[in-house]
């Protein structure tokens, strides 16, 4: 009986045994299973954090494209402004050219018309100016005609004088002798 008792606790403390090596094997795998759940809670709170840190970092960077695209908008609203400016005043310069080049036809139409008349009073001129040195050689050759008239009528008045001389003399010498007659 004692035997039986003595198997019995041999049995009981080989079962201690085993179920002690299976509770340090159980507390052991707990341990691990516990550091690997703590290791992958830290790793969560690390990887919520990084996530937290990512999504912050991208609510600015959306937050500065935003505002970088309602700058950009802006811009390209004022661009688009200035471009329809730019077409306005294309088309008022095309308008404007398209007047300064009829006006350019119609002054180079009237520079030719000019250049034309220039000619013909050039010819006139030549023309005029050929009679004028006619009529100067005309005018000359009446000078010394002039000239050869007025010696002429000095001579025709010296010979006046002399003949109003004379004919005093002639009287003179008709009285005389008419006296002389009468005596």
């Amino acid at each position: 009986r004692l035997t039986g008792q003595q198997q019995e606790i041999n049995s009981l403390i080989q079962r201690k045994i085993a179920v002690d090596e299976e509770n340090a094997r159980l507390k052991n795998e707990f341990s691990n299973l516990n550091q690997k759940f703590k290791d992958k809670s830290q790793e969560l709170k690390d990887t919520e954090e990084c996530a937290q840190k990512k999504e912050e970092q991208n609510r600015l960077v959306i937050k500065n494209l935003e505002e970088e695209n309602k700058g950009l908008n802006t811009c390209c609203a004022d661009l688009l402004n200035d471009l329809e400016k730019l077409r306005k005043q294309e088309a008022q310069w095309k308008t404007e050219k398209s007047g300064n080049d009829a006006r350019i036809k119609n002054l180079e139409t009237d520079l030719a018309e000019a250049r034309e008349q220039m000619k013909e009073l050039r010819s006139i001129c030549s023309n005029l100016s050929s009679q004028v040195a006619v009529k100067q050689e005309e005018l000359s050759q009446k000078d010394c005609d002039v000239i050869r008239a007025k010696k002429e009528l000095q001579e025709l008045q010296n010979l006046y004088r002399q003949n109003i001389k004379h004919t005093a003399q002639q009287a003179e010498l008709i009285e005389q002798l008419q006296a002389l007659n009468t005596d």
